[in-house]
């Protein structure tokens, strides 16, 4: 595989890393889809790709879901740092 392809894999693994500490976070809320996007102003469907990894989260998405879900950046990067140690 070339680098570019590499690149590829590694952006896409981060984003579902991402997506999944999210979900988790999000289930840790007793949140819904819905719920948080109503409160992260967005819509369930941007939720839902943004869990399953399906494009990239900006900063400022990530902060509005994390204060919607009244936890805190430390708590995602710790969540984020779990999903890594999970087997694939």
């Amino acid at each position: 595989m070339d680098s570019t392809a590499d690149d590829r894999d590694e952006r896409a693994e981060y984003r579902r890393t991402l997506g999944a500490a999210l979900r988790e976070l999000r289930h840790r809320a007793g949140m819904t889809q819905d719920e948080l996007a109503t409160h992260a102003g967005t819509d369930n469907t941007y939720i839902s790709h943004a869990e399953a990894g399906r494009f990239g989260v900006g900063w400022d998405t990530v902060m509005r879901l994390v204060h919607a879900m009244n936890t805190t950046i430390g708590h995602l990067a710790a969540e984020i740092e779990r999903q890594e140690s999970l087997p694939r």
